[in-house]
């Protein structure tokens, strides 16, 4: 008994068409071709399946596997069929003639014509187009016309007559159009943002082409995607920028909008989270679609015809969804450099979740016609390891595995909804192949779930809020554009900041530099302290200077207005006094015969301003008020007030500490719960540090 259901794939040495459930086994008319295989494909009516070798074309009857016909036609890369089979288009590789000319590479044939013996079949039309995408002829479903893209205009033919065309849709600068599904014979067409005006995507009804029957015009549209509904009654316009002016994303941006055919309805699609669209897709009775967007996790969310979203489903790493051809269900995937699991929902079960598959890392994924199985399969040259298809139950169960040497390309033979058999695609539960339970038998199960990596002193505890995704707590994705932020007052992180860390400020940015330095990093204070050493030193070797009246040292002299050390940071102009000030007293000395070596140990001093001061007075004009002079006052400071002075600068560290977790919690951002009882001990800290101001 064959199966109503059937797929074939292509390898790097055969073509071979495979008969699925419940018989598993190849189609038995069919001969497998060998050599240098480039193509294959079936009709969207299914009735056909043709492929193409080094020596032709041939044409197979899908159902049992007989050659129908064939083209001599060596070089042909890309095959593609009309709605209902009649019709096959041909794409052979560029080429010049004699005199120079490209020839006509694209071809359309009558899939099935009865030619006279002794003559060849001739192509109803040739056409010159040089790229591989975009080649084919699109048809209207009712197979009567048939258009191609050239410049400025798309031309229209009658299917059965190709040497000239029907008629013009004629709009400037066009760059893509889609012949809508269904018997309303519409078609779109996208023209591009030109000369300052913007985009549109404008909708005609076939072949009144004087005005358009529904348009939008929209901004930010280098390129789109055209997709319309079953019935034609409905366009979703995907748009994306080649870049993202607002430096988000390295992909460009994306928009969407939703039109209706008859213009009664068109609108932008406002998405609730930030990020990029991914995929969209319509399910098979055209009332809904379906859209996976944002940053990861992402969001997927089903909409109805007028563009209001009726569900949505739970946040996860998700990048595809793919409706069931009864629109029973939804697949929601994350491929590509995600994981590779497939999510199914019962749409009809108030859209509950069916099961999780863990499918590796497919690059093809499909439903069977009847909804009762997905196929996923890995291939080449996306992956050259692990080639093979596998078939799943939609309830979750593997039913069917095959391993191939390098696997090109596998698809599901399309079959109309009334001749597949009837019945709940979860119940009964198909008996997997003797395959699927050998592959089940190589599958490792871990014995313990494998997490990430945590060293041994974070084992044991919760995971921080830092590190969690948004869908499991974390807090949500932001992007910061490469401006550099400072605080957590809804701006994020800094860059160098350590998740779970306390918060410190970059150096550079202002308030990063605390009056008593307590925010300085540890090279600025490094640096601090060998300066406040040597300026100690000069001040002892100072008042024992020869020369000096009575151990005098001059005064520093304030920078007036205009001074060149105005607005640099302190440590920049310490640093300049200090050169020039070593520079001065150096010709100062030479010139009255002192010593270098009184020079040397007075480098850190200031420029003099005049004479008459002891070092202890100009310490006191460079003390701030209210302050205490780290080095002591009238003397150096006891071990006792030095003690003192460090519990000061460490609770004051502590309230700055404190007020950083304060912000951050006011601005909404998640804390863990060491960090709210943190925030609990400010009253003893600033009651404790008021005491120890007072014993100062």
């Amino acid at each position: 008994m064959a199966s109503p259901l059937q797929f074939a794939y292509r390898t790097q040495t055969a073509i071979g068409v495979f008969d699925a459930a419940p018989v598993y086994e190849a189609l038995p008319g069919f001969v497998k071709p060998q050599g240098n295989l480039r193509c294959c494909v079936y009709s969207p009516c299914g009735r056909y399946f043709a492929y193409a070798t080094n020596d032709g074309i041939s044409v197979v009857d899908a159902s049992v596997g007989h050659v129908l016909t064939s083209l001599p036609l060596p070089m042909v890369y890309e095959i593609s069929f009309s709605p209902g089979g009649t019709y096959m288009s041909t794409w052979e590789r560029p080429a010049k003639d004699e005199n120079g000319d490209a020839t006509k590479n694209v071809k359309v044939w009558r899939t099935i014509e009865d030619v006279p013996e002794g003559q060849e079949k001739q192509p109803l039309g040739r056409f010159v187009y040089k790229n591989m995408s975009g080649w084919n002829l699109q048809y209207t479903a009712d197979e009567k016309f048939c258009a191609r893209l050239v410049t400025n205009e798309v031309q229209f033919y009658n299917s059965n007559d190709l040497s000239a065309p029907w008629n013009r849709l004629r709009a400037e600068g066009v760059t893509d159009f889609a012949i809508a599904p269904g018997k309303s014979q519409n078609v779109a067409v996208f023209i591009p943002e030109r000369k300052g005006q913007p985009a549109a995507v404008k909708v005609y009804n076939v072949p009144q082409f004087s005005s358009p029957i529904s348009q939008k015009t929209f901004f930010k549209g280098d390129k789109v995607q055209l997709k319309w509904n079953a019935l034609g009654t409905n366009l979703i316009v995907l748009a994306q920028t080649e870049v993202d002016k607002s430096n988000k994303s390295y992909y460009g941006e994306t928009n969407m909008y939703l039109l209706s055919a008859n213009g009664s309805f068109d609108a932008r699609i406002t998405l609730d989270k930030e990020g990029p669209i991914h995929d969209v897709s319509w399910s098979p009775n055209s009332k809904e679609f379906g859209v996976v967007y944002g940053y990861m996790p992402a969001k997927t969310t089903i909409f109805n015809h007028r563009a209001v979203p009726t569900h949505s489903f739970p946040l996860g790493p998700r990048n595809t969804i793919i409706f069931s051809p009864t629109g029973r269900f939804a697949l929601v995937a994350g491929f590509g450099n995600l994981a590779g699991q497939i999510d199914v929902y019962d749409l009809e079960k108030d859209n509950r979740k069916v099961t999780t598959i863990e499918s590796g890392n497919p690059s093809v994924c499909q439903w069977s016609p009847d909804s009762r199985y997905i196929m996923t399969a890995t291939t080449s040259p996306r992956l050259r390891v692990d080639n093979g298809v596998k078939l799943w139950h939609v309830g979750g169960g593997i039913v069917y595995n095959e391993d191939f040497n390098e696997l090109y390309n596998v698809m599901w033979r399309p079959a109309a909804a009334d001749a597949l058999p009837a019945g709940d695609p979860l119940h009964p539960v198909p008996t997997p192949h003797p395959s699927a339970l050998k592959y089940l038998g190589t599958v490792k199960t871990p014995s313990k779930p494998v997490g990430a990596y945590r060293p041994p002193g974070a084992r044991g505890s919760s995971t921080p809020l830092h590190f969690k995704r948004e869908d499991e707590g974390g807090a949500a994705h932001t992007v910061s554009n490469g401006v550099p932020q400072i605080g957590p007052n809804g701006f994020g992180r800094p860059r160098n900041q350590i998740p779970g860390a306390e918060f410190t400020r970059p150096a550079g940015i202002p308030g990063a530099i605390a009056a008593d330095g307590g925010d300085l990093s540890k090279a600025a204070a490094k640096n601090k302290k060998k300066r406040n050493k040597k300026a100690k030193e000069g001040e002892g070797n100072a008042t024992d200077a020869p020369g000096s009246e009575g151990g005098l040292a001059p005064p520093p002299r304030e920078h007036g207005n205009g001074s060149p050390a105005e607005g640099r940071s302190p440590e920049r102009r310490n640093q300049g006094q200090g050169h020039s000030s070593q520079h001065r007293s150096q010709s100062r000395n030479n010139f009255n015969g002192r010593n270098r070596s009184n020079t040397h140990r007075a480098r850190s001093q200031s420029r003099p301003g005049h004479f008459g001061q002891s070092a202890q007075q100009q310490q006191q004009q460079q003390q701030p008020q209210g302050g205490s002079p780290l080095g002591g006052g009238d003397g150096a400071m006891t071990p006792a007030q030095s003690a003192n002075a460090k519990k000061i600068r460490s609770l004051q560290k502590k309230i700055r500490a404190i007020e950083d977790l304060e912000m951050r919690h006011a601005g909404g951002e998640k804390l863990e719960d060491t960090q709210v009882k943190k925030i609990a001990t400010k009253p003893s800290v600033m009651k404790e540090l008021e005491a120890l101001e007072r014993e100062q």
